[in-house]
């Protein structure tokens, strides 16, 4: 019996890392895909559970769908209601490993066909490249699952008549209670409700379980899930922590419906077996599964704006308010994790230009010359080095080019707007922008154009009138300079003042180049992530050649 228990457990132990590789293997290969399908159809609540349960039916990994989740509602891709639509859908999506389990490692009995498989898969991984690659490790995965329900099911068949119903509680309101207690237990175990479920369609397979019985533990295995969704919260930013809470929610109410619900359930399954002996108890099991968890998505899915408005109620925002998207949990999905620091470089840069623009334009009787205040850019900074330690911390390579491409796009920006910050603390330069008329004006150029870049965000004439305007600049910084020295050698300006006004456009010239490469980076990340037309993706060390070698900090 012990060596009959111990393959039982190996085979759980295999089947673990068959989950784990087979996910890592197709999310490698679907993920820029599924990502773009998530953006694409996630604009109401609806469409977003039904993406959901597809994205996670093909990687195969709940958790990973609801960390792109997170990362789309820190970046500002989707909503939280609509990011929810996902998290639901998520749920209905990983019952697809029950139906591969039932369908498949009962039905076919693939054991043998696996382990000849295996090697394959392992091949691929060492000498292909690419996708072969990736498919290849997928491959191993899926071999390693079928590999573990096989040695699940010899173990169990060797306890045939040691592990009978009668071992576990009975079909009682407490025992189906303790029945979900167990099953709670299984997956704060496993850590996979998946591996519980596959373990208990094994055990109802080798008559060790009845259906009832299988069917009380599945459920506990559903909410044992939110044990894990809690637990992923910890040290996690303001998302992470309304996505897990609102996950827990809504898997504490699928499961008291499911166990409201699951003697009308039993009692109907009896009848529908008996009826048919070719029938299979394991497709009624993975069906109330998929029941239970569908009929969930649907109830709630009409409420889930009054849901999200409750779970922001309950989950203020907390910390910093620049860096807040900067979210932990998203470093093991790294498309995600860049999306985040895109979307917190665009906020700095937002505010740094907000904060810019009013010493920009022209005093005026109702707008009087703004103030300095002491280390009025500081918060800029710090968010930025923030933001560049994020980055530090994700592992985005060439193997995924869109996440490649938008983590180089974000370090470009950064760079950019680190020396951005940089010249706005320099209040000489602030100062000296309204003393002389021709300065004034192309301040005051400057300020309008970088108003409409803050207004109208990833538009592609922003960068267009930032060309325009930096062009202009260049243009007249030549003649600019005569004038100020002649105006100097005739004694009608001072030489101080004369040498700050020279000082003074060049710094405007400056700031305006920080500003365009800012403006390009962000939008050619942003259509990387919208799958927008490869023209304007960012390429590595890519200046802008018409002022490249003058810009010297």
């Amino acid at each position: 019996m012990t060596l009959e228990l111990m393959a039982a457990i190996a085979g759980v132990g295999l089947f673990l890392l068959g989950m784990v590789i087979f996910t890592e293997g197709l999310r490698e290969l679907a993920a820029e895909g599924l990502r773009k399908m998530l953006i694409r159809f996630t604009d109401t609540p609806t469409k977003g559970a039904m993406a959901g349960a597809v994205a996670t039916a093909v990687i195969q990994s709940s958790s990973a769908t609801t960390v792109t989740a997170v990362g789309f509602v820190g970046a500002g891709l989707i909503t939280f209601s609509q990011g929810l639509g996902i998290i639901f859908g998520a749920n209905l999506g990983t019952t697809i490993t029950g139906w591969m389990v039932a369908l498949l490692g009962f039905k076919f009995q693939l054991g043998l066909f696996a382990m000849a498989l295996l090697p394959v898969g392992v091949l691929m991984r060492l000498f292909a490249k690419g996708r072969a690659r990736q498919a290849g490790w997928a491959l191993a995965g899926f071999s390693l699952l079928f590999l573990g329900i096989d040695a699940m099911q010899q173990g169990m068949a060797g306890l045939e008549g040691e592990l009978t119903p009668t071992d576990f509680p009975g079909d009682t309101f407490f025992g189906r209670l303790q029945l979900v207690g167990i099953g709670i237990l299984i997956t704060l175990v496993t850590q996979s409700s998946s591996a519980g479920v596959a373990t208990a369609l094994v055990a109802l397979n080798a008559g060790a379980i009845s259906l009832p019985q299988a069917a009380a533990l599945v459920i506990g295995m559903d909410i044992g899930t939110t044990v894990t969704a809690a637990l992923a919260t910890i040290g996690g930013g303001t998302e992470t922590r309304r996505t897990g809470f609102a996950h827990v929610i809504y898997n504490l109410m699928t499961g008291i419906f499911a166990f409201i619900v699951l003697v009308p359930f039993s009692h109907a399954a009896t009848g529908w077996l008996a009826a048919d002996p070719s029938r299979s108890a394991e497709v009624a099991l993975v069906a109330f599964h998929s029941f239970f968890n569908l009929a969930g998505v649907i109830v709630v899915l009409p409420f889930a704006g009054a849901f999200a408005r409750l779970i922001i109620w309950l989950f203020p925002e907390q910390g910093p308010q620049l860096t807040r998207r900067l979210e932990p949990k998203l470093y093991q999905d790294p498309a995600a994790a860049v999306d985040a620091a895109i979307a917190t470089t665009r906020a700095v840069y937002v505010r740094t230009l907000a904060s810019l623009r009013p010493w920009l334009l022209r005093p005026s009787a109702t707008h009087a010359q703004p103030v300095l205040s002491e280390g009025r850019f500081d918060e800029f900074g710090k968010a930025i080095e923030a933001t560049a330690l994020y980055l530090t911390n994700v592992r985005a390579t060439p193997d995924q080019p869109a996440a490649y491409l938008r983590y180089l796009a974000a370090i470009h920006a950064l760079d950019h707007l680190q020396r951005l910050v940089h010249r706005c603390r320099q209040d000489d330069r602030l100062l000296q922008l309204h003393r002389e008329e021709n300065l004034s004006r192309f301040s005051h150029m400057a300020g309008r154009v970088f108003k409409r870049a803050v207004r109208r965000p990833y538009d592609a004439r922003n960068e267009a009138l930032l060309r325009l305007l930096e062009r202009r600049l260049i243009d007249a910084h030549r003649p600019y300079r005569a004038r100020i020295i002649e105006s100097a050698a005739a004694r009608e300006t001072g030489a101080a003042d004369a040498v700050a006004c020279l000082d003074s456009i060049r710094w405007l010239e400056r700031v305006t180049h920080h500003v365009l490469r800012i403006e390009h980076h962000l939008t050619a990340a942003h259509a990387t992530t919208k799958n927008q037309p490869a023209s304007v993706l960012p390429q590595a060390g890519a200046q802008n050649k018409t002022a490249g070698a003058a810009r010297s900090s």
